[in-house]
């Protein structure tokens, strides 16, 4: 019987401010050198730092480990298509 996991637990673990792993990432957005987007189990996660980069990636348990200066960590309940539609609703009306 093969089950597709729907839910997984969050967690963030940072070392030393230069290494990161997080748990009950979806999917990856975005990423480059000085961001990432992940959309995780308790919402939107936008990191933000220098030099990062992605040393792993667990699709199949939603893992993530990254690598670099962090700045910044940030959660938005919206996804960043919905952030982006509210941002040009609001400068057009």
């Amino acid at each position: 019987m093969d089950k597709e996991i729907t839910s997984f637990n969050h967690a963030i673990t940072i070392t030393e401010r230069k290494n990161m792993v997080v748990s009950g990432v979806k999917k990856i957005d975005n990423f480059d050198n000085q961001e990432f987007e992940l959309e995780t189990t308790m919402g939107y996660l936008s990191i933000k730092g220098t030099d990062l980069e992605i040393i792993k990636l667990d699709t199949y348990q939603g893992n993530v480990s990254i690598k670099g200066k962090f700045n910044s960590l940030t959660y938005t309940e919206n996804t960043k298509k919905e952030k982006e539609d509210s941002l040009f609703s609001k400068i057009f009306k």
